[in-house]
């Protein structure tokens, strides 16, 4: 076996294994930053050794009995400081027996999650600590997705992490009545998560980071079936995901929603979500993800009358605004305003949010500009505001269907 393909191998298993084993070493530590560093070494010494002995059969447990040899290492050396070795042979003897039989090692991705939403922790990191833990986000991958510079959100991270050491934070989920306290955030990290694995489709192994998210979705929701933003949120994803066929004409090109062919979006998971949008609104006040799923529904009118109801959708957003004061909120809104009252309008918002550092690095808001300013006849501000929104582009697809736009412009 090649380099090549030894790499490739750590890196399926990194994509499909990487939460639940982290969360398995975790469990008994409380370490997830100690956790991280052994499940990091034991892929560091899968690609030394696999490209001349070969993947081992069963590289799941291969890697969760290397890491756990660092772990139980790791944890001698602080025998000076930490008492327990009582507690230490329980871990070892439970990973070693879940190494031997890799069909019964536990799925605790949920149990982590809860417990990184502790409320021990600071509210604001408890959603990307569950996202770089549990789904193997790195800390650029979460700080694009808060609008928070990177170096920044690695040392939060980095904070929170000794936070739950210090804390000695328990990784199991917690009673029944705890779970709803702790729910924002997971239901945040996973949507999160959702929207990178939907936003950089058609590259390798995002398309199974979304399916991810949705199955994590299902389970919440089984867990707490009472809990209307849990569907909401679930209906949010499966109204996106019904529209993946669309995204892509037969090239592989990339085509903006209002261009799509609707009779390739799915029915199945469209129904599926009106059922679960029409349950979590019956179940009391709407929150940010029914409304935010309310939108996705207005515009799969679009199936029935051949355009959205965009009346509909900018008063969703309006109340979306009001609860959320997202400034990417207020850039939707705007795109959707200007349907209704042309692009100056619009324009009038996107001004506004200039002011906001947030949205320098931003690519939907360079692209809004520029589509809207060129709608509006002022070419010159279009193409500035296209040119940055391909450098920011991390879909080729999408870089190249802006490319044409950027092009079409010059061309007059």
């Amino acid at each position: 076996m090649t380099g090549d393909e030894a790499s490739r191998a750590a890196e399926r298993v990194a994509r499909e294994s990487y939460g639940r084993l982290l969360a398995f070493l975790a469990a008994r530590t409380r370490d997830v930053a100690g956790a991280e560093d052994a499940l990091a070494e034991a892929f560091a010494v899968a690609l030394r050794l696999w490209p001349t002995d070969g993947v081992p059969n069963n590289p799941d447990a291969w890697l969760l009995t290397v890491a756990r040899r660092r772990q139980t290492d790791a944890v001698r050396h602080r025998q000076t400081r930490i008492a327990g070795m009582e507690h230490l042979q329980l871990m070892a003897d439970e990973i070693e027996a879940a190494a031997a039989t890799p069909d019964d090692v536990p799925d605790r991705r949920l149990a982590l999650m809860f417990a990184c939403a502790h409320p021990a922790i600071e509210r604001g990191m408890r959603a990307p600590l569950i996202l770089q833990t549990i789904l193997g986000l790195t800390a650029q991958d979460i700080a694009a997705a808060f609008l928070i510079p990177p170096a920044t959100m690695g040392q939060r991270l980095v904070r929170a992490k000794a936070r739950i050491k210090d804390a000695g934070i328990p990784f199991s989920i917690p009673e029944k009545g705890e779970l709803p306290e702790r729910l924002d955030a997971v239901l945040e990290a996973i949507y999160a998560a959702y929207a990178k694995g939907w936003g950089e489709i058609g590259e390798t192994g995002t398309p199974q980071l979304a399916e991810e998210a949705i199955w994590l979705g299902r389970l919440v929701v089984s867990l707490l079936p009472a809990e209307p933003e849990a569907k909401g949120m679930l209906a949010l994803m499966l109204y996106a995901e019904a529209r993946r066929p669309a995204r892509r004409d037969a090239d592989g090109a990339y085509v903006p929603l209002d261009e799509q062919d609707t009779s390739l979006w799915d029915g199945w998971q469209i129904d599926m979500a009106e059922t679960l949008l029409h349950e979590a609104n019956a179940a009391g006040p709407s929150g940010r993800y029914q409304i935010e799923a309310a939108i996705q529904s207005a515009h799969t009118v679009r199936r029935i009358l051949g355009q959205p109801n965009w009346p509909v959708i900018v008063a969703l957003y309006d109340h979306l605004f009001t609860l959320t004061h997202s400034p990417v909120v207020a850039l939707n809104r705007a795109v959707a305003l200007a349907e209704i009252e042309g692009p100056p309008a619009a324009i009038a918002i996107l001004e506004e949010l200039a002011a906001d550092k947030r949205m320098a690095d931003y690519q939907p808001y360079w692209a809004a500009r520029g589509h809207l300013f060129a709608n509006a006849g002022r070419m010159h501000e279009a193409q500035e505001a296209l040119t940055l929104a391909i450098g920011l582009s991390t879909d080729q697809t999408v870089r190249q269907y802006l490319q044409k736009q950027l092009q079409a412009l010059r061309d007059g």
